[in-house]
């Protein structure tokens, strides 16, 4: 079955960088488009971004267009999620979603907390 497990979440400050990872297993990866999509305390899932399959376009949300950046190395069957200039208003739980917009099936998710 479908096994999405997501890592590289922590505590940084506000402008630092991380890089999420989500490993997938159970399907085939590469013929799959990928998503990010995240939960801050309180409230609803949000969109965060899209890879589309095997051609690589990407999408982003407003919110992180120019600080996010999704990728994925079908040979490794992960996906990924750069970081940067990361904001308080970024905190939330991240989970990556087998295809766009989230609504596949997930992973557990990795916390990102951004706080001074």
């Amino acid at each position: 079955q479908v096994r999405l497990v997501e890592s590289g979440g922590g505590l940084v400050q506000p402008g630092g960088s991380l890089r999420l990872s989500c490993i997938a297993s159970g399907f085939t990866f590469s013929s799959y488009s990928m998503s990010w999509v995240r939960q801050a305390p309180g409230k609803g899932l949000e969109w965060v971004s899209d890879i589309i399959g095997g051609a690589g376009v990407t999408a982003y949300a407003e919110s992180v267009k120019g600080r996010f950046t999704i990728s994925r190395d079908n040979a490794k069957n992960t996906l990924y999620l750069q970081m940067n200039s990361l904001k308080l208003e970024d905190t939330a739980v991240y989970y990556c979603a087998k295809g766009v917009n989230g609504n596949g099936p997930r992973g557990q998710g990795t916390q990102v907390t951004v706080s001074s």
